[in-house]
């Protein structure tokens, strides 16, 4: 087993296509139009199943907005440097809610930012994420 993709409903799809692409440096990897059903997908990620987990991005057409309720956490994202992530994510106008720093209690290094959507992305400055793929390398 392996996970393959999160999905998130999102109000307006290009902005939302926007942000993980310009800001999180993210791929569009597919998009899908279902008018008779009533929605849109598009499928983004650093790299494409099954290699890689994906964030599926679902438009019901006409919902410009969700509650997102108490239960959701975040999606986390490997990074090899969190505080420059955080300056090539400020400077493409992303909102970093969480300044990068050692964890409460711990000495790993975390940052959060916030999708337009108010989805909360942690960046966890793990060594291993300094692929030559990893597009939010400082």
């Amino acid at each position: 087993m392996r996970l393959l993709h999160t999905m998130l409903r999102v109000g307006d799809l290009q902005r939302s296509i926007d942000f993980y692409t310009q800001v999180m440096g993210m791929t569009l990897l597919r998009t899908s139009e279902n008018a008779a059903h009533g929605y849109s997908l598009a499928f983004l990620g650093y790299g494409s199943n099954p290699e890689h987990a994906e964030i599926e991005l679902t438009y019901n057409h006409g919902v410009t907005s969700y509650d997102l309720g108490s239960a959701y956490g975040h999606i986390a994202i490997g990074v090899p440097d969190a505080y420059a992530a955080c300056d090539k994510i400020r400077a493409a106008g992303g909102n970093i809610t969480r300044e990068p720093g050692p964890v409460k209690g711990g000495s790993t290094v975390i940052a959060f930012i916030t999708d337009p959507d108010g989805y909360k992305v942690e960046l966890i400055q793990r060594a291993e994420a300094g692929a030559p793929e990893d597009s939010l390398r400082a």
